[in-house]
């Protein structure tokens, strides 16, 4: 069967024009006819979502720069927000945050922009990368905006806003600490009614181990209680245990639950502020990972690794056998699910057999931590998951579009920072 043909044959030549040039012609052909886009191939529907997506990040850009333009020029009469919010009919809220990020693109974070412009990161992303660095100092935000700059690209919004905040507190460990301790003392329960007759209660800036031990202790009481004849699901039956557990005032015992905190030996030690890691959480301030490793109920595990690529290759010998496909090195070692953007944590992750690629097809198959639901998605048809010798997990979508994703290095922060810190010097 011959492969489908691209979205440039859909539309006529005009000479050395792109696609992107061809979109008005795209969009009148489909206003007129909205059955043609049932007439195109997977992969040329893909491609039009891919294209247009990147035409709106070139369109926010501009309209970030007006914006801000209209802030230069509103700035002896506040209410550019309002302002803002009237044109677009959006609210004073989100228009502020429009504002707050187009004034920060502009005067702080250019090479962001840049990407905007070039239709490679769109706003949504882009504000993540403004609020992880709003308390930067100018000439730290500087240094985070080249960093981030070949890392953002191809990432998703959790993904970006990781990678901004473990930049943001890399740059400045000082004041990355100095941000925790103030959101730890801002920590509260907060209850907002809603319009439906519903109640929302939430706990803001709780310790990460304690809301992670509390978040264990009702998960696991729900999964008990999930049994063939109840209907209820289980985030209904997490509310529903978290509710009693409050109100009947008994505590219990104290809850143990498993995190991965990855920190090297040097920030352990108090040598530097290099931040750590929690798998599925993201960075935490050096601080908070020496608080949560002198924990009474703390265990140490020595964790190998590869000093050129800072992965994980071998676990401590005096808990675990050296067996590479042992399931907490696997878990040790993956950190979270292996599926390309997934973040959930490696601890609530299954692990199951992924084809072997190359040098190792013609052994075992190869085991690779996946969440239940892509787990699920792995065994759906046309999609197709392998690894590579370097434990590379390569997913071929229905489209045949190719996504990849490596252990995570343990310093892979680090080593970031130093290749830029080198291609600089150049």
């Amino acid at each position: 069967m011959a492969p489908p043909q691209p979205l440039r044959k859909l539309v006529p030549s005009t000479g050395s024009s792109t696609i992107e040039d061809k979109l008005p012609f795209v969009l009148s052909t489909v206003r007129a006819d909205p059955d043609v886009l049932q007439r195109m191939k997977d992969d040329q529907v893909v491609d039009l979502i891919r294209v247009t997506d990147a035409e709106i990040s070139k369109l926010q850009a501009l309209q970030l720069r007006a914006i801000a333009d209209l802030s230069v020029r509103r700035r002896r009469v506040p209410g550019t927000a309002s302002e803002v919010a009237l044109a677009l009919s959006i609210t004073e809220h989100r228009a502020g945050a429009m504002v707050s990020a187009a004034n920060a693109l502009i005067a702080r974070l250019p090479r962001m922009l840049n990407l905007m412009d070039d239709g490679r990161l769109d706003l949504y992303r882009a504000m993540k990368v403004t609020d992880a660095t709003a308390w930067l100092s100018r000439d730290h935000v500087r240094l985070v905006d080249a960093t981030l700059e070949d890392r953002v690209p191809g990432r998703n919004a959790t993904q970006v806003r990781r990678a901004a905040a473990y930049a943001a507190a890399q740059v400045d460990p000082e004041g990355a600490e100095q941000r925790t301790e103030r959101s730890f003392v801002e920590r509260r329960l907060a209850l907002h009614h809603q319009d439906t007759g519903v109640t929302s209660l939430s706990i803001n800036n709780a310790p990460t181990e304690k809301a992670t031990a509390a978040y264990a202790r009702i998960d696991r009481a729900a999964r008990a209680m999930k049994t063939p004849d109840e209907s209820r699901t289980l985030d209904q039956l997490r509310a529903d245990v978290a509710m009693d557990l409050l109100l009947s005032g008994m505590g219990g015992a104290s809850e143990r639950t498993e995190v991965f905190l990855h920190v090297d030996l040097a920030t352990y030690l108090g040598v530097n502020d290099f931040p750590a890691i929690l798998a599925g959480r993201g960075p935490v301030a050096a601080s908070v990972a020496r608080r949560i490793i002198s924990g009474s109920d703390t265990t140490l595990r020595r964790v190998l690794t590869d000093p050129r690529s800072g992965q994980a290759i071998e676990l401590s010998p005096t808990r675990y056998p050296l067996d590479p496909a042992h399931d907490e090195f696997i878990r040790v070692r993956d950190r979270e699910c292996r599926q390309p953007g997934c973040t959930r944590p490696a601890q609530n992750c299954g692990i199951e057999a992924t084809r072997a690629q190359g040098e190792i097809a013609e052994a075992a198959d190869q085991p690779v931590t996946y969440c239940s639901r892509h787990r699920r998605l792995k065994g759906q048809p046309d999609w197709d998951y392998e690894v590579t010798p370097d434990g590379t997990v390569n997913v071929a979508t229905p489209t045949g579009r190719m996504h990849s994703t490596t252990p995570p290095s343990m310093d892979s922060g680090r080593r970031r920072a130093n290749r830029s810190r080198k291609k600089s010097r150049r």
